[in-house]
């Protein structure tokens, strides 16, 4: 009677959905009531309008961001991560579109702690939802009987995982393969194919997920056509593992799923961050450094003749050309398809322009192509394009460098890959480096960067 029951209790994705909308309301709502009752004012008119186009606001990035969803086989600090930067998002632009109105905020720190307070609230809620999720389908609420076909690297660590994540409701049934090989898994083998079509037909199974290479796309095929005159899920983990992948992503166009095998991290709103990143920096260090860079731009005039800044050719996003900027440090300005990288002791290299190299201060001005949105503040180093035309036919996925805006400093330059590169090992270490940043990129990745910078990526001895 209990197992009847247990199966008859069934949430889906849609319910799990409304339970996070409803909760993320309430929560914003409830975030700046609370924020007033703790400094003792009363809760206004203006105050709903504010709450309404947040929550309006917050909804919008939610269909971008596709929050609300089942989160079922997704790790808490991918979800909290996602939630967090549309909250972020949503208070930017919350306030930005009440400044165009010309509403005023009578107390800047009451909106600072109800942001505090809100942010706080989604990360609570979130992590209740799922602890209660999680404790249904430990007692066998919502659960799903899964098998792995195939037995594939791939597909065994995803038959452990979901093993030992007992609140994704996952009961892995076990591994149906047709070879005799024994599996180096404590997950039991259950038999061949052919099983796995019979236990499927037979209701056993909810869902399969299929792990076998592509070249093994008939019997795939046959599997899945006997699969259709059953009722379990059928999911392809595709293989391509095989590949050196760069942000791959799942999409769809025009109802045909396709995968990306190599892509950017800047799209969304992790571009739109990265876009605000640039801005605000870029803005608050040309403020500050104002004072040099015109200290520097009369040197640069008055110590050798020439123009003030030097404008070189570099390949920017996706290998379009920019115009990078930088404070002239050569008596000759190269910019053909035959540029010869500084060395030490360089002939051309003024006096002013060694000292302005060694301490990166001839890369100023490329703070305002920062600004004007061609360069960003941390990014793989724009290299000139002849190198990069040399380069590209001997580094595997060189070009991949591209993927992202270059940057004024970037995770090679902190690592010590900095200055000449006159070894192919050489740009080939800056270059992993490169990809390595793009594999990995976050906010916190780049303030850490432009933090060491300022100890270690500046000054280098390999500058000159």
């Amino acid at each position: 009677m209990t197992s009847f029951r247990r199966r008859k209790f069934h949430y889906s994705a849609p319910v799990t959905s409304l339970i996070q909308i409803v909760s993320d309301v309430l929560t914003i709502f409830s975030g700046l009531y609370l924020t007033r009752l703790l400094f003792d004012e009363k809760f206004m008119y203006q105050d709903l309008n504010r709450v309404l186009a947040s929550i309006i606001a917050f909804q919008m990035i939610g269909s971008f961001t596709d929050f609300y969803r089942s989160w079922r086989g997704v790790r808490l600090s991918y979800e909290l991560k996602i939630v967090i930067k549309s909250w972020i998002l949503t208070i930017l632009m919350t306030f930005g579109f009440l400044s165009i109105l010309n509403a005023e905020y009578e107390n800047f720190v009451i909106f600072s702690v109800w942001f505090l307070t809100v942010y706080l609230g989604l990360v609570v809620s979130r992590v209740i939802i799922r602890l209660v999720i999680g404790y249904l389908r430990n007692k066998g609420y919502n659960t799903r009987n899964v098998a792995i076909m195939g037995a594939m690297p791939v597909g065994l660590k995803l038959a452990e995982s979901l093993r030992d994540a007992q609140w994704m409701g996952f009961n892995v049934l076990g591994v149906y393969d047709d070879s005799e090989t024994t599996l180096d898994t404590t997950i039991p083998k259950r038999g061949g194919f052919e099983q796995l079509i019979i236990d499927a037909k037979l209701g056993k199974i909810d869902r399969v997920y299929i792990a076998l290479p592509m070249t093994q796309e008939k019997i795939i095929r046959d599997v899945v056509e006997e699969l259709a005159d059953s009722t379990c899920t059928v999911v392809l983990i595709p293989d391509i593992f095989m590949f050196d992948l760069l942000h791959s992503r799942t999409e769809e166009i025009d109802g045909v799923p396709v995968v990306s095998l190599v892509d950017t991290p800047m799209i969304g709103m992790n571009k739109l961050i990265k876009r605000l990143e640039d801005i605000i920096l870029s803005v608050a260090i040309l403020l500050f450094i104002s004072p040099i860079f015109i200290l520097i731009a009369i040197l640069v005039k008055v110590t050798s003749p020439g123009p003030i800044i030097f404008k070189q050719q570099r390949y920017g996003i996706d290998g379009r050309g920019i115009a990078v900027w930088k404070f002239r440090s050569m008596a000759v300005m190269e910019n053909g398809d035959d540029v010869i990288q500084a060395k030490k002791g360089d002939s051309r290299i003024t006096p002013l322009g060694s000292f302005l190299r060694k301490t990166s201060l001839d890369e100023l001005p490329q703070f305002i192509n920062v600004l004007e949105g061609s360069m960003s503040i941390v990014g793989p180093r724009p290299h000139a394009i002849a190198h990069n035309e040399l380069y590209r036919k001997m580094i595997s996925g060189y070009m991949l460098r591209h993927k992202m805006k270059p940057g004024i400093t970037g995770w090679a330059q902190i690592n010590g890959w900095r200055g000449e590169t006159n070894t192919l090992d050489k740009m080939q270490k800056r270059v992993d480096f490169d990809l390595d940043y793009i594999h990995n990129w976050s906010l916190s990745l780049d303030l850490k960067i432009i933090c060491l910078s300022i100890f270690k990526g500046f000054v280098n001895k390999s500058a000159y």
